[in-house]
């Protein structure tokens, strides 16, 4: 049984993913960060306290297991409250179904298991929303609010506030043919700034404020950042208070010993600072990779240009890594210890796509081998096909081993 961990977010290993859980011997965990803030999500972590559930939630219904389960299962990820739904239909709704109600949100779940441990974490969040509101002095909204991070909450009420256990929780429940895991288990907020002095307050700014000025640096804090007192600052001050502020969060014992036992690495394309930075600068991820002499460990470049980096070549995607890696332990790890070959797509079938250039002559700067190929996908032309970028990573592995 192989080893293999994913660094990736919510859906940037849409492919990826599936693929590796289609090939037997594999032992697939992904690992994500949870500082998703925006709408629902943030929602949920004002009130609750908590990491967003959001991204753990859609790698989740990626491992989501075959069998007479799954379409209840799917409608329990899937189902998101309406816009302009009424709160008190809504609240009506889980009380009926938790006092032993067949169904929740118009969704009957036919597994006895499930349907009690979901029952049980709908009257914790029933019950825990009832006080932090009044604490709150404000009614929680369900505007298109995911039932999952509902539920989510309340079993993170239920489970003594433990991210990483309620994740744990919901994959052996769900019987998950893969794991997920939050990249750390301190309730961080991601903040940023642009390279033209522009504040971005939260992750829904870096995720939704789409610019061509790239961002020039992350930061996490211990509590959200109140936008108001910094707009009476320049941008030099507002820089200033963010390193000072800045506290990094650290690997969970989890993400530790997923990536000392990993035999494969697999640094996913995705959004890279909402996504994928902001897991690479926790403390103990770099210490951890480089420290494991004997996996492969491959780095997929992004295919399509996208708002968070929309001028980057190959090269960008490896070096902007290589500087978040660093920056979690504040070491310079060789790059050859932190990775040992690059992806890169030299597809092209999608007319209007924005690709991303394989600057060649920028290959010395880091010198890790680049393997540059079609691995772009024939039915979803700008995304990459899971199976043929896992194929080449097996392959790699396997050469490793002989040699």
């Amino acid at each position: 049984m192989l080893n293999i961990v994913v660094l990736n977010g919510g859906r940037g290993a849409a492919s990826i993913i599936p693929a590796l859980l289609r090939r037997d011997g594999l032992n697939v965990t992904s690992i994500v960060n949870a500082y998703d803030d925006g709408k629902s999500t943030g929602e949920i972590r004002r009130f609750f306290d908590m990491l967003g559930p959001s991204d753990i939630r859609k790698v989740q219904e990626l491992m989501l297991p075959e069998g007479d389960d799954l379409p209840s299962s799917k409608a329990l990820f899937e189902y998101r409250y309406p816009v302009g739904t009424s709160r008190d239909d809504v609240l009506a709704d889980m009380r009926q179904f938790s006092d032993g109600g067949a169904t929740i949100a118009g969704i009957a779940i036919p597994s006895p298991s499930i349907l009690a441990a979901i029952r049980r974490f709908v009257g914790e969040f029933l019950h825990g929303l009832t006080v932090i509101e009044k604490v709150m002095g404000r009614q929680f909204s369900f505007d298109d609010c995911a039932l999952m991070n509902c539920l989510y909450a309340g079993a993170y009420l239920a489970l003594g506030r433990d991210i990483e256990r309620t994740t744990r929780t919901f994959d052996r429940l769900f019987r998950l043919k893969g794991t997920v895991i939050p990249n750390s288990m301190e309730n961080k907020w991601l903040t940023a700034m642009r390279r033209n002095g522009e504040l971005l307050s939260c992750e829904a700014e870096i995720v939704e404020l789409r610019s061509n000025v790239l961002i020039d640096a992350l930061y996490l804090l211990d509590r959200p950042l109140d936008r108001a007192p910094l707009e009476q600052l320049d941008s030099d001050e507002q820089r200033y208070y963010l390193q000072r502020h800045h506290a990094a969060a650290a690997a969970s014992p989890g993400v530790r010993l997923a990536l000392e036992q990993a035999d494969i690495i697999i640094y996913s394309a995705g959004t890279q600072h909402s996504s994928l930075y902001p897991t690479y600068m926790s403390q103990g991820v770099a210490e951890m990779i480089s420290g494991n002499r004997g996996a492969l460990k491959v780095f997929v470049t992004n295919i399509g240009a996208d708002y968070e980096t929309p001028t980057y070549c190959a090269s960008d995607y490896l070096e902007g890594a290589l500087r978040y890696l660093r920056m979690g332990d504040g070491r310079v790890y060789d790059p050859a210890d932190l990775f040992s070959t690059v992806l890169v797509n030299d597809g092209r079938r999608k007319a209007d796509e924005t690709y991303v250039h394989h600057d060649s002559e920028r290959d010395g700067d880091i010198a890790i081998p680049r393997i540059v190929a079609d691995f772009e996908s024939a039915q979803a032309p700008g995304k990459h096909d899971g199976d043929k970028v896992v194929s080449c990573i097996l392959k790699l592995y396997g050469e490793t081993m002989e040699g």
